[in-house]
This record gives structure tokens, C-alpha cells and sequence, in this order.
């Protein structure tokens, strides 16, 4: 046994301030497990909805929030080959992460790729994957092709922009703050559009897409926040376009007008990430294996903008409820300090 300190949800409620700074004993890892000794874990809006009650996946209680982490290996459960105790590792569990350290399935880790921190190692996976997914699987994106990519500001905006440049793409980012565009621009997204309305709604970038490309729009349109930036993307996507639809943060969700996927000849293409690996094991496992070299060569780099060590947990889970999270944020173990990188002062 092994004790530690985890932040843990003992109730479902709307209020996040309901977790419990706990001590627990963890047992040794079990038959095909590994004990990690957790430095950073990634904040993610599930966790939040888990503790509210409103995900799908509904963990017993009392649980640990954090479904994405990276530490190193505490000691290795029988049965265990091709991981060591020591290794630098990130892993993907549904919950856990908010704790110094937890058991998981060893298949569930993998190295922390290159030099990555902690934190980029804890906070690349679900975004890249779902940004690598929708650009290549699914959207077929190539070099040259205009790309819009909308929530531009969020974990999965942000890989998404990453990985369209790196894919040779020319990128136009959209988001609702200015000074959090300043970021995406300079971490290389060609243009940024603030898409937010004098009354707050969002819309008002189908002119300035339409002018930047010069044709008649965007070639691929990855699309996180549904309602009416949905409605307008369909003004503004080119002739044998793609909509790549990833969610609906804006609370809506869009009816896609059949006339113009005929006249214009587009496409609108669902992207869950996830499910095409449990559905297509094989090609989960090819995306898994493309994602591993993208990260190993360098062409991954979340951005992180804040650290909350873990008696602060709950802070960082209303900074990301609140919408003031640039990229990723993550709680962090064991006093291990974080400084966040500073903001750019100006878009180039």
C-alpha cells in the first residue's frame, strides 16, 4: 500500500467546489497494470460533466476526476513486459488523474514522446488525435488547402492549427478573443478572425474568409462550435469543400441546408475520434502509430497556459469552466512547479 493524496467527487453536483481533498492507500498494481507516480494531469470538459453527472460515462463513487496524465512509473504488476519502473510515461484513463499517483493498464501508457514536459505530454493526446482524425482520416486535407478552423482557441483549435500547417495547409483561425487569437496567431495560423458579434452571438466571418482565400471559400472547415457558425461555414466553404464536425459547444446543434451540399458539392462528415478506433481496431491502431511519429518528430507542441498544483484542483477546473483556458491547462502533483509560457504581445 502507498499513500497519497486525490481530489475526489463523493456526490454529483453542478457545484465542481464539491471535491474532497482526500488520503487514500493505493495498493500495489494488480496482474497487467502499472503504478504511476503522476506529475502533471490535463483538465478536460468531461471531467467536469462527470462530476455533474451529465456524462455518459458515470463512475462509481467516490472517484478521482482526470482522464489524461503523465508521470513515471512507481513499479510494474505481474505479467508486465516492455515497461519499467522509471519510465517517463503519459497515459489515458477516463478518471483517476487527479491524484499523485494511480493504477492503470499498462496498455493504456505509452513514453512521453521526445522531450516533452509533463504537461505537453499529459495534454497532446485527445486533441491531436481528434485534429489528426478529422484533418487526414476524415477530411482528406492537403497541402495548399485553405483550412478554417473554428474554437481555433481551444485544445483541439489549437492541433488543429498545428497540425494544418504542418500538413502544408494555409490556416485561418477563429475565436472570441482577441488576446487569445494573439496566441494562435503566433504559433502560425496565417490570419484570425474574432467571431464575435456587438450583441455577443457569434457569426460574421463569411466575407472575410471568402476575401483572404480569394474563391469561394474555405477547402476544409473543422467545426467544434455548431449554431450559427455552422450556418455561416456552409456560406463559406468552397466548391467540394469539407464541414468537419466535432461538437457543439455553442449549445446548438445546426440543420445543414441539403441545397447547398448539392449545389456546391461539399461534404459533411461526423469526426469521433475514439469511435473509429473501437469500431476499426486496425485503423486505430495506424492512427495511433502516425500520432506517436508526429510527436516524436516534434510536429506536436501543445500549448499550455496555466498549472494548478493539486490542493488546487478544483481552480483549474472553473478556470477551463469559465472559458479562460488558452489551449490546455492541467493540475499538477507533488509540488511540481509550472510556469506557464507568456502571452505574445502582439499578432504578427
Amino acid at each position: 500500500m502507498t499513500r497519497i493524496v486525490t481530489v475526489r467527487c463523493h456526490a454529483l453536483s453542478e457545484d465542481i467546489g464539491t471535491l474532497v481533498h482526500d488520503e487514500v492507500d493505493l495498493p500495489a498494481p494488480g496482474p497487467g497494470e502499472v503504478q504511476v507516480r503522476t506529475k502533471a494531469c490535463a483538465v478536460n470538459f468531461p471531467d467536469i460533466l462527470m462530476v455533474q453527472g451529465k456524462y455518459q460515462h458515470k463512475p462509481a463513487l467516490p472517484f478521482a476526476p482526470g482522464g489524461e496524465a503523465a508521470g513515471d512509473v512507481a513499479a510494474v504488476g505481474r505479467g508486465v513486459v516492455g515497461t519499467k519502473e522509471g519510465d517517463a510515461v503519459c497515459f489515458g484513463s477516463q478518471v483517476g488523474g487527479f491524484a499523485e499517483a494511480v493504477n492503470v493498464p499498462a496498455a493504456s501508457v505509452q513514453p512521453v514522446p521526445g522531450k516533452m514536459t509533463y504537461e505537453k505530454a499529459a495534454s497532446y493526446h485527445t486533441t491531436y488525435m481528434t485534429a489528426y482524425v478529422a484533418l487526414k482520416v476524415r477530411g482528406g486535407l492537403a497541402a495548399g488547402e485553405w483550412l478554417l478552423v473554428h474554437g481555433a482557441t481551444g485544445g483541439v483549435g489549437m492541433a488543429a492549427v498545428d497540425l494544418g500547417k504542418h500538413y502544408g495547409a494555409r490556416v485561418i483561425a477563429t475565436g472570441g478573443h482577441d488576446d487569445k487569437l494573439r496566441v494562435v496567431k503566433s504559433r502560425g495560423a496565417d490570419a484570425v478572425i474574432n467571431y464575435t458579434l456587438p450583441d455577443g452571438s457569434l457569426g460574421g466571418f463569411r466575407d472575410r474568409v471568402k476575401e483572404l482565400t480569394g474563391t469561394g471559400g474555405a477547402d476544409v472547415i473543422l467545426d467544434p462550435v455548431g449554431g450559427t457558425v455552422f450556418d455561416e461555414s456552409m456560406r463559406c466553404v468552397n466548391w467540394r469543400g469539407r464541414i468537419l464536425t466535432v461538437g457543439f459547444t455553442s449549445g446548438r446543434w445546426p440543420q445543414a441546408p441539403v441545397n447547398l451540399i448539392l449545389i456546391k458539392s461539399i461534404a459533411v462528415i461526423g469526426v469521433r475520434a475514439g469511435e473509429i478506433g473501437r469500431r476499426d481496431p486496425a485503423l486505430g491502431k495506424r492512427n495511433q502509430a502516425a500520432l506517436a511519429e508526429l510527436a516524436e518528430g516534434g510536429a506536436i507542441d501543445p500549448y499550455v497556459c496555466a498549472g494548478f498544483p493539486l490542493e488546487r484542483a478544483v481552480d483549474a477546473l472553473r478556470m477551463l469552466e469559465n472559458r479562460n483556458v488558452v489551449g490546455k491547462c492541467v493540475v499538477t502533483m507533488n509540488r511540481y512547479e509550472f510556469t506557464p509560457p507568456a502571452p505574445p504581445v502582439e499578432a504578427r
